[in-house]
């Protein structure tokens, strides 16, 4: 049983919820645009990568008539994906070892995962069970915009509890993450590199911003509560990284602290006092044709 990501790197909400957000049918324009894949069409897709689920499950509305299936090598996304969407099929496996037969799928993607793995294993083993003509699609999130309200600005006691983490957290080195990181210039030819033709590029604008009125009361409240997901889970993780370092009473009280600040937020956007906070992902689609 593989759960070093999910325990250690990002947890199951912190990944399925901020991409739920990001994979909703109101960007799914701008994606279909990049994709240039045929809705009508019975494609065979390939998710690599596919931790949670939600961008399967994306694909799956988008892509109605696809045989999609998604694998990725932590044993609780797969659980957790496997519980929430019936109609694809998700498998532990590893990027590297695709355990396909050659010229298997219409379609491989993944959503950032190409700066964790080597590259000739992660572009070799798409190129492989892609299909001749098969599209290889590959998402990476490039530097957005993360503006904080002042209520989630961090005590003193949360500076010193992440300072004290900080020391002894050696997870991104131990487990290779970010360990092949490219610049949007450097994709592009990676995937040339290793065979694939008629490379595109483009980019997708995911503003999540809970005081814009285009936004709905319940997905103002998602987007909020998205980021309390990812500050409790990182806190979490803190007893797997650090054990020794710091007590099941801190951890407890930072929890205490996060859920205090987040019901604020919440408060102060049902009153109307808006804040003007948000997180604007950019996602760079690449696109290649074995």
């Amino acid at each position: 049983m593989n759960v070093i990501w999910s325990q250690y790197i990002q947890g199951i909400k912190t990944l399925y919820y901020s991409r739920k957000l990001r994979f909703d049918d109101m960007f799914s324009e701008q994606y279909k645009h990049l994709f240039e894949l045929d809705s009508s069409k019975n494609i065979k897709i390939l998710e690599i990568g596919c931790g949670p689920g939600a961008l399967a499950e994306a694909l799956c509305r988008w892509y109605p008539q696809a045989d999609i299936t998604a694998i990725d090598r932590d044993s609780e996304f797969i659980r957790f994906a496997k519980e929430h969407e019936k109609k694809v099929a998700f498998l532990e496996s590893d990027a590297t070892n695709l355990p396909f037969e050659d010229h298997t799928f219409d379609v491989t993607i993944s959503n950032t995962v190409s700066e964790h793995i080597e590259p000739s294993k992660f572009y070799g083993e798409q190129y492989r069970v892609l299909k001749p003509g098969g599209v290889c699609l590959v998402l990476s999130s490039c530097q957005g915009i993360n503006i904080i309200p002042s209520c989630i600005a961090l005590s003193d006691f949360e500076k010193q509890f992440w300072e004290k983490v900080s020391q002894y957290d050696n997870s991104m080195n131990r487990y290779a993450v970010c360990k092949y990181p490219m610049s949007e210039a450097e994709l592009p030819l990676t995937m040339e590199a290793y065979g694939f033709q008629k490379i595109k590029t483009g980019f997708a604008t995911i503003d999540l911003t809970p005081d814009h009125p285009r936004f709905s009361l319940d997905m103002a409240h998602d987007m909020i509560n998205a980021n309390r997901y990812t500050e409790i889970e990182a806190i979490e993780s803190a007893l797997h990284i650090a054990p020794n370092q710091i007590t099941i009473e801190e951890t407890e009280k930072m929890k205490r602290l996060t859920n205090v600040k987040f019901d604020k937020r919440i408060k102060q956007y049902d009153r109307g006092e808006k804040q003007w906070d948000t997180n604007v992902s950019i996602i760079m689609v690449v696109r290649g044709i074995k």
